[in-house]
């Protein structure tokens, strides 16, 4: 088997806040030692671990560091990591959005690549010329292109806005129609980072379909990069772990998966408090986890009370937003709690300052298994939105005391294990 993708020896170097080196002597001394005499950047030497959760001493950070990963052509691999890891840049320096600052990257083929939302998209063209210009970059003639683009429409669902321009798209419409058009034109290297996770379920689940006939009908090499572990297990034959820029592990999809569950084990806290968000509106302040009513363990028991306590705080006066609290199993979301649950609760008028709210889970709920929270913040008015994923992970367990009833929750079948209240009566 061929390789499709070699990364050799590669590194990404960011200077943190600014475009340049910042000061013109070393502006002018990377100049000199580059461009002059051929030497290696004198900067790259002097970079800090990109670890986004502790303050560095340095105004350089290795987004990537000594990556060396060969994928071989016809696999599909999925890349993981928390938030910060390094896996949208490695992509980007894949698709040639930016260049490696140490190290070469080799690829067989054509790249398709679908990073973010209007990625190869020109806001002012219609869907169609989007569409042609799209497989024009890709290397394609128009003839080629016309024979694919009933199917790109088609899978698209975007037919009726088909000569409109981009712009009047919904974000879900952007992905659905970049999705279509690097996934049908026929790449050598399918590139896809989270932007799927902006269309809806139906969509998503369509899109990971045709990935998986591309590289098992094709032998078309796919990287995708995901939170959703559920969706990277069903696609995935092989997995890489990235964790502050290095690769951690690389292997088979179960094992990364189970290498990324204990890495986010290791790091339990049960209070965690948030910087200020980009959002003018609000921002959640900290989210705690109760055990029992105390403050939680990193082994919790199944029959455990489990409850959460939210601060945040409005910035100014609201006429309406919503909270919703997502319990995720290995990346999969298994339930959504919200703090409306109807339209006048919605459009409460809330004061400017900052709120608490208190929720217990009912008892037993989850099984066995490691968990973790997200958080959204919606405005309906405004249409926006702040996220926070994996804000806060933890670990439900068996407890021995309780045999029986733990084996019993363990062996029924279900993600959840409720236990409501039988109200049975012999009649007959």
């Amino acid at each position: 088997m061929k390789t499709a993708i070699e990364f050799e020896n590669i590194s990404k170097q960011y200077r943190l806040g600014l475009v340049s080196t910042g000061t013109l002597s070393h502006d002018l001394n990377r100049f000199w030692q580059t461009k002059i005499r051929g030497k290696e950047d004198p900067y790259l030497k002097i970079g800090e671990e990109n670890r986004r959760n502790t303050k560095g001493q340095s105004d350089y950070v290795w987004a990537l560091k000594d990556i060396d990963l060969s994928i071989q052509e016809g696999e599909v691999v999925g890349i993981i990591g928390k938030n910060g890891a390094g896996k949208s840049t490695l992509l980007k320096l894949l698709s040639r959005v930016t260049s490696p600052s140490t190290g070469i990257i080799r690829a067989r083929g054509r790249i398709a690549s679908l990073l973010e939302v209007g990625t190869g998209f020109h806001p002012e063209m219609t869907g169609r010329e989007n569409i042609y210009m799209n497989g024009a970059i890709m290397g394609m003639n128009r003839l080629e292109i016309t024979k694919k683009l009933d199917e790109i429409v088609d899978f698209s669902g975007c037919e009726r806005y088909l000569d409109t321009p981009v712009k009047r798209y919904s974000s879900g419409m952007t992905v659905r129609l970049g999705f279509a058009i690097a996934a049908h034109l026929e790449p050598e290297i399918l590139v896809v980072d989270e932007v799927l996770a902006v269309g809806d379920a139906e969509f998503q689940k369509k899109a990971i379909g045709k990935m998986q006939s591309v590289a098992q009908s094709t032998g078309r090499t796919v990287l995708f990069v995901s939170h959703n572990m559920g969706a990277v297990k069903n696609l995935c034959e092989k997995g890489v772990l990235l964790e502050n820029g290095c690769i951690a592990y690389h292997g088979d999809v179960h094992d990364t998966i189970h290498q990324y569950v204990n890495m986010l084990q290791t790091d339990f806290n049960p209070s965690v408090e948030f910087l200020s968000s980009a959002s003018r509106y609000f921002n959640f302040t900290s989210l705690k986890i109760f055990q029992n009513g105390q403050m939680a363990t990193p082994s919790i028991d199944v029959f455990d009370e489990i409850s959460f306590e939210l601060e945040y705080k409005l910035e100014k006066d609201d006429f309406g937003h919503t909270i919703f609290f997502v319990i995720e199993k290995e990346g999969t979301p298994l339930i959504t709690l919200s703090d409306t649950f109807d339209n006048v609760h919605l459009f409460k008028h809330r004061s400017k300052g900052r709120y608490l709210c208190r929720f217990k889970l009912p008892t037993p709920l989850l099984k066995p298994g490691f968990y973790s929270v997200s958080l959204q913040y919606l405005r309906p008015r405004t249409r926006s939105l702040l996220d926070i994923d994996n804000a806060l992970s933890f670990q439900v367990s068996l407890d021995s005391r309780h045999a029986f009833d733990a084996g019993f929750a363990k062996n029924r079948k279900g993600e959840i294990a409720v236990n409501p209240h039988w109200d049975i009566k012999h009649f007959g």
